[in-house]
């Protein structure tokens, strides 16, 4: 487990300042009211508070504000804390190189993600889509859809919603590979990827985005899947090629695709994804079920108050790797 400990020791703690980057609705910080200043800002006051933060709270995991805002002058928060699994909206070469510790929201999405792709691959397999198009036209059309035992996966990432995917994916007896950076016992390493994917029925998207990992499923990749495949991203947007996919499905080089995350968020009305043949499009929903933003809420409490009283953070990202280390 990556750790890091509060500079203060245990004791009375001096008063903390706590900066929020909002997105509605707010957290709610419970346990922390009274104890902590708590302080607010968005895109356009972030720069001017930060100098004065002890600790930032990115609510709105969705900005890039806090990426533009701190290069600028004066000190800087000692602890950031993202409520996503993704760190690359914040990440800066000023933030990298500095002593600041950033802490990311690992754990709260794995299985609620996992469930969204085994719906995905069940929802394909059975031709769900066309079956509700068909219902609205009134049309009654027989079928026989895929079985999705006996079928292989391979999932690309090999951190806790990779591993979750894996594990639900078995449950329906589907034979499952893991790709991560590093080759170890049940897990490939990247060399072996490409020949993964040419087996692969489904293919599955969970990588962190990084400088290795950026547009790292383009035409090359598409081309090598059977045309009997289909392909599901719920890693980040910027990890496909999106003119590279559209095209495969357009020419069935692929069955087809299920894109949770795109690379410009929101999708716009006129973007041509919306009517790729074969795509599923959903907004970026893939780990957001009831309640999930109490979680998040209660996650960030339990880490502030391990930090406050000088013990070990859990969730450390490793800033140069985008993503937690040690799995």
């Amino acid at each position: 487990m990556n750790t890091f400990t509060s500079p203060h020791g245990p004791g009375p703690q001096p008063p903390t300042r706590l900066l929020v980057l909002d997105a509605e609705p707010p957290p709610r910080l419970g346990r922390l009211t009274g104890r902590v200043r708590i302080e607010h800002a968005d895109a356009t006051t972030l720069a001017e508070r930060l100098p004065y933060a002890d600790v930032l709270l990115v609510w709105d995991f969705t900005s890039d504000a806090v990426r533009r805002a701190w290069p600028g002058g004066g000190p800087r928060p000692r602890w950031v804390h993202t409520a996503s699994a993704g760190v690359d909206h914040l990440m800066c070469p000023e933030l990298t190189d500095s002593d600041t510790v950033v802490t990311n929201a690992r754990g709260v999405f794995d299985q609620p993600i996992a469930e969204y792709v085994a719906a995905l691959v069940l929802a394909m397999a059975k031709d769900l889509p066309h079956t509700w198009d068909l219902q609205r036209q009134r049309e009654w059309r027989h079928r026989e859809s895929q079985r999705v035992a006996g079928t292989r996966a391979c999932v690309v990432g090999s951190g806790p919603i990779g591993r979750a995917i894996v594990r639900t994916l078995k449950a329906l007896d589907i034979t499952t590979a893991l790709v991560g950076r590093t080759p170890r016992t049940g897990i490939h390493g990247p060399g072996e990827l490409d020949r993964l994917m040419a087996r692969a029925d489904w293919v599955v998207s969970a990588a962190p985005l990084t400088q290795d990992t950026y547009g790292m499923f383009d035409a090359r990749r598409f081309g090598m899947m059977q045309p009997s495949a289909r392909f599901i991203n719920i890693g980040r947007g910027q990890l496909v090629v999106e003119e590279a996919l559209a095209e495969a499905l357009s020419k069935r080089w692929i069955a087809g695709a299920a894109l949770d995350v795109f690379e410009h968020e929101p999708l716009g009305p006129e973007n041509p994804l919306w009517q790729v043949p074969g795509l599923i499009v959903s907004p970026h929903m893939s780990g957001d079920t009831v309640g999930w933003r109490d979680e998040l809420g209660m996650q960030f409490v339990e880490l502030y108050e391990r930090w406050a009283a000088g013990k070990s953070l859990q969730n450390v990202v490793d800033k140069k790797r985008g993503y937690v280390p040690g799995h």
